[in-house]
């Protein structure tokens, strides 16, 4: 079974940010970041340093793989 750390997903959002920054005047986050943004506030909270890549949703996935390709 695969994992995410956080330290990773911190990262994979920051790479998405950089590849389509925040739009509009509400600074919406690009459908990458903020699929993973969700993942990410939610181990802040409940405390796990990773999660199985299984747990996460088709576009979070999609995301975190796009970016492991390119690190």
């Amino acid at each position: 079974m695969l994992f995410v750390t956080i330290q990773e997903l911190e990262a994979a959002i920051n790479y998405w940010r950089s590849q389509s920054p925040s739009a509009g005047d509400e600074l919406r986050l690009c459908p990458e970041a903020s699929a993973l943004a969700k993942l990410y506030a939610l181990m802040i909270v409940q405390g796990p340093q990773r999660v199985p890549v299984d747990v996460l949703d088709d576009l979070a996935r999609s995301a975190i793989q796009q970016f492991q390709k390119i690190s």
